[in-house]
């Protein structure tokens, strides 16, 4: 009898570690731990530290066994996660897009470097939105099967907390990032020991640790400095995300380039595709070049040439200013010795990778033009951006026009299972299946536009009450933190309306995005929301940075009209914006409101993220809205054109948002047909879905990043290694070549000739030891008003009379321009160069 009891109990402990270590293999795995049914079971287990920490591998590590044995022993919970692991070990071992479309890609590994990812509330290593970007994307190349690792640093502290004090002032507060109490783990070298690497830094070198967590079939790895062997400075260097000054920055993004590429060849993966997702980490580039001189005897700039094709950059900045920028001295201390003894340089060759040409000596070292100098492929995140980065970095092409240099665009998109509230998925399932968000576009939204109109409403309505349920829920806490009167603390629990049109506005508050735009007229504001027949409310959330004085500012003024006008219980402000704010504002609100001036948002993704919850947008003609809106789907403020920062079109652009509001998008939400539907609000809200939330998926995204860079980026890259380093040796000369030459070469006499409908042009061309078939003579014209830019190649008739470096071109071109609108011009052309990312410059005739 007893040994009976004791097999039971043996039995009984067995299984329980058994689930145990099933629900923590859930919670390790970032891309599932936040999977709708698993927020369900974590809820279950223990409501109230899941609501504190919305971390689930805590919560496991927190349960005891008795707490966890109870949860488990109900039937429906128990079912509910067999299901969920079921279907976890199904999509991994199912055949992903990527296997299914590219069976043999040539892509073994992308390693996407990012100096934050944004994956889960239970590990706060982000701040907003490039961070919010990088974790979609990992999410997506999950889903599909993209071979993407991330490399990014673990931050002691994160970014800063916001607490609201009584004064109505922003405090900042940074709690500390347990390891032991984050979802990741220590990478294990062979012999079961953590990884340690070593990155030289002036004085000592410094320690790195490594650690990793799951994204579904992704893997993410993320370093730290936090090593008892580093002095307290140096384990100090990964504390904050974006804190301390210049030598902070410079030491964070030494370990995440230079660190994070050796810890990926420790564990013997040597990625194909580098991805610098902003300019943060591109120091990786020449850590890759190091890597490949270690390896192949390459001088650095042939190894440069060898390696140059697998890497791609994607800026996010739309302003110069945003760039990290370092000065020379500062790169010296920190960078003069690796640059000799691993690169093989002296401090003016690296400093020139980081500036312009003809750059003066005390010129900053620019961290972007470092990754488009080590890259071969760039790439902006939306239209609009595009136009401006090419513009940024028009000093890294001086001979080019603006339209030529070589930055292409894929615009952003959002992990839409991430974001999107639990009816709404439903409401997608029925519209699209079990496929719907990795499925055909097409399919989603000809599904989408079948559901009936009430279906549609009811889900948009319990999306706004949970949205009201929870900020209520929040408020309360926030004003009882903040030491409110007691009766202010309990009339929170009245706020708001589930029924009222539900505005929303939250992001980081900086002068550039205009937070403020809606209080230029409060008095009319508060009109709009107190309006006793169409009420209107407004949740508002947003930190401002802690050293930006105008953000702060802004932040005060909204929470100073909210408790000191009318305003209060129909407008609110909730403070410490996060993760969890953030997917109960996109789940709940009727409309999202985005300010920016244009053309400084480089694409945004908030207002991506209330489409599959069936928000609409109003938003400045900017980023992603610029090339998304139509006004089928949502309304905009603007004329499109950019008007920098003129205050007296930041109060136009006011007025146009309070038009909009009274006279356009308030009575479309409260006209109702006989059965209480609006009507032509759920035509545009229909349409919104429909057509624009296929669009801004990460899934479309990461498709277009691994048809349109990562596969071509392999496959060079493959191909110059195959070729050997005398390939790479013959590039590094020739780009040399063209720089040193191109000056010289120069023009006769332009001779332009009419001949009925074209031009004919000659143009002689003295080379100067330039050899002819290294070159491309083009005639070019600017773009004009509706035409765009012309090129027309010129070939060579004949050789010039005694010169023996001089060819007569010739060319025909239309005449509906006139001749003077053409230029002639000499071009590099080297085979198997990327141009003109590896050899830049334009010799013009004058």
């Amino acid at each position: 009898m007893h040994g009976g009891r004791e097999t039971t109990a043996t039995n009984r402990i067995c299984l329980m570690d058994f689930l145990r270590s099933r629900l923590e293999e859930l919670a390790l795995d970032l891309r599932w731990a936040s999977h709708h049914a698993a927020i369900r079971i974590w809820r279950r287990l223990d409501p109230d530290l899941w609501e504190n920490t919305r971390n689930a591998w805590f919560l496991l590590r927190s349960l005891p066994d008795s707490r966890l044995a109870a949860a488990l022993s109900d039937p429906a919970l128990a079912g509910e996660l067999e299901i969920l692991l079921r279907r976890r070990r199904e999509r991994t071992a199912a055949k992903s897009w990527f296997e299914q479309e590219h069976p043999q890609p040539g892509l073994g590994t992308v390693a996407y470097f990012c100096m934050e990812f944004m994956l889960n509330e239970g590990l706060p290593i982000y701040s907003g939105g490039l961070g919010n970007v990088a974790g979609d994307q990992l999410k997506a190349a999950s889903d599909l099967g993209v071979p993407v690792v991330g490399v990014g640093l673990l931050y002691q502290r994160g970014y800063f907390r916001q607490q609201i004090n009584q004064d109505e002032t922003q405090q900042a507060l940074y709690p500390f990032n347990d390891p032991d109490q984050l979802p990741i783990r220590p990478v294990l070298d062979p012999a079961g020991q953590p990884v340690r690497l070593e990155v030289a830094l002036p004085g000592n070198p410094v320690w790195l640790r490594a650690w990793e967590t799951r994204v579904g079939r992704a893997q993410l790895y993320l370093l730290d400095t936090n090593d008892p062997a580093n002095s307290p400075t140096r384990r100090g260097i990964a504390s904050e995300l974006y804190g301390g000054g210049a030598e902070v920055r410079i030491e964070q993004e030494i370990v995440l380039g230079i660190g994070g590429w050796r810890l990926l060849c420790a564990l013997g993966r040597r990625p194909e595709v580098c991805h610098l997702n902003e300019g943060h980490a591109a120091f990786a580039v020449l850590e890759r070049a190091a890597d490949c001189m270690r390896r192949t005897g390459l001088s650095f700039h042939a190894a440069l040439a060898a390696t140059r094709p697998g890497n791609l950059f994607t800026t996010h900045t739309a302003v110069a200013a945003g760039f990290d920028r370092f000065p020379p001295k500062l790169v010296e201390g920190y960078l003069g010795p690796y640059a000799r003894e691993s690169l093989g340089l002296d401090l003016a060759a690296f400093l020139s990778l980081g500036r312009p040409e003809g750059a003066r000596p005390e010129s900053e070292f620019n961290m972007a033009y470092l990754a488009v100098r080590g890259s071969g492929s760039i790439n902006a995140v939306s239209r609009l951006h595009a136009s401006v980065s090419r513009r940024i970095f028009l000093p890294l092409f001086p001979r080019s026009p603006e339209g030529e240099v070589p930055i292409g665009h894929i615009t952003n998109g959002i992990h839409i299972p991430s974001w999107i509230s639990d009816p709404a998925d439903g409401i997608w399932a029925a519209a699209g299946g079990e496929s719907r968000w990795t499925g055909t576009p097409e399919t989603l939204e000809a599904g989408l536009r079948r559901l009936p109109a009430p279906d549609l409403w009811r889900m948009r309505c319990g999306g706004r009450t949970a949205l009201v349920e929870y900020a209520r829920r929040r408020l309360s806490r926030q004003l009882a933190t903040a030491g409110a009167p007691a009766e202010i603390v309990a009339g929170s629990a009245r706020w708001l309306d589930p029924n009222a049109l539900t505005l929303g506005f939250a992001r980081r508050f900086a002068g550039y995005k205009r937070p403020n735009l809606l209080l230029q007229d409060p008095q009319r504001l508060l009109r709009i929301l107190t309006d006793a027949h169409r009420p209107v409310q407004l949740i508002i959330a947003g930190k401002a940075h802690p050293a930006d004085r105008e953000g702060q500012t802004m932040v005060t003024e909204w929470l100073r009209f909210i408790r000191h006008t009318p305003a209060r219980g129909h407008a609110i402000f909730l403070s410490d914006y996060d993760l969890t704010h953030a997917l109960h504002l996109v789940q709940g609100v009727d409309l999202w409101i985005t300010t920016p001036r244009r053309p400084w948002e480089a694409c945004g993704t908030s207002g991506m993220k209330v489409l599959a919850n069936g928000g609409l947008n109003l938003s400045e003609l900017d980023g992603w809205w610029a090339e998304a809106y139509a006004p089928e789907v949502g309304w905009s403020i603007g004329d499109g054109r950019d008007r920098g920062d003129d205050p007296d079109w930041d109060r136009i652009e006011a007025l146009q948002l309070y038009a909009l509001l009274e006279r356009e998008i308030i009575p479309m939400f409260y006209e109702r047909d006989s059965d209480g539907l609006p009507t032509r609000w759920l035509e545009r809200m229909r349409e919104s879905m429909a057509r624009l939330t296929p669009r801004c998926s990460a899934i479309r995204a990461v498709r277009d990043y691994t048809t349109r860079f990562y596969l071509p980026a392999a496959a060079a890259f493959a191909a110059r290694e195959r070729a050997g380093g005398r390939e790479a040796i013959r590039l590094s000369q020739a780009f040399r070549d063209w720089r040193a030459n191109q000056e010289r070469i120069h023009f006769g006499e332009i001779q332009a000739l009419a001949a009925g409908s074209e031009w004919v042009f000659e143009v002689p061309v003295y080379l100067d030891g330039v050899a002819p078939d290294q070159v491309s003579v083009e005639l070019y014209a600017e773009p004009r008003e509706r035409d765009e830019a012309c090129v027309w190649p010129m070939a060579a008739d004949r050789p010039l009379v005694g010169s023996p470096d001089g060819l007569l071109f010739n060319c025909r071109v239309p005449a509906s321009r006139p001749s003077g609108d053409y230029t002639p011009r000499v071009a590099p052309r080297i085979a198997g160069a990327i141009l003109p990312l590896e050899a830049p410059g334009i010799a013009w005739a004058r």
